[in-house]
């Protein structure tokens, strides 16, 4: 029958091994940081800012990180590299006619569709959802896919 006393444990049955490690979802990261701010990890809202590594700010979340000066916060790395506003660039980001993520509005639970994206480059129509790179001019703050600034051989803003 079994366990009647003359059974011996193995030792892969004794000893656990070590965890193994969790993944995270690349699908999840890349929504992360394409549709929340990395400050405060709300959903990025008109004004955003940008900063030289390429995170995506709420102006208003970089304002309050700037102005809370209090010795007993610590700095967040997420923005541990950005002294004063003149570190972000506000971004000019162009519309996607195909996203419909705030207009509609249902009952009870919302399907958050994170396959379309909120915003689109100008040039090539390409969804800034992560899976393509995305370029910003720090003197206007224009947003293009790298796809578009290699397409059109242009020191100047394309707009």
């Amino acid at each position: 029958m079994g366990c009647d006393g003359g059974t011996i444990p193995k030792r892969h049955e004794l000893v656990k091994g070590p965890r193994k490690v969790e993944k995270v979802d690349k699908n999840a990261e890349l929504v992360a940081r394409w549709y929340y701010c990395a400050l405060s990890q709300e959903k990025l809202c008109r004004p955003i800012v940008a900063c030289e590594l390429g995170r995506l700010y709420n102006k208003d979340a970089v304002i309050e990180f700037l102005l809370d000066k209090s010795a007993d916060k610590t700095p967040m790395e997420a923005a541990s590299h950005i002294k004063s506003i003149k570190n972000v660039t506000e971004l000019n980001l162009t519309d996607n006619p195909a996203w419909s993520g705030d207009k509609e509005t249902i009952k009870g639970g919302k399907y958050d569709d994170i396959q379309s994206a909120r915003f689109i480059c100008p040039v090539v129509g390409l969804e800034m959802n992560g899976r393509h790179r995305f370029c910003f001019l720090r003197n206007c703050g224009c947003v293009f896919s790298e796809r578009a600034l290699k397409e059109v051989k242009a020191e100047v803003c394309h707009k």
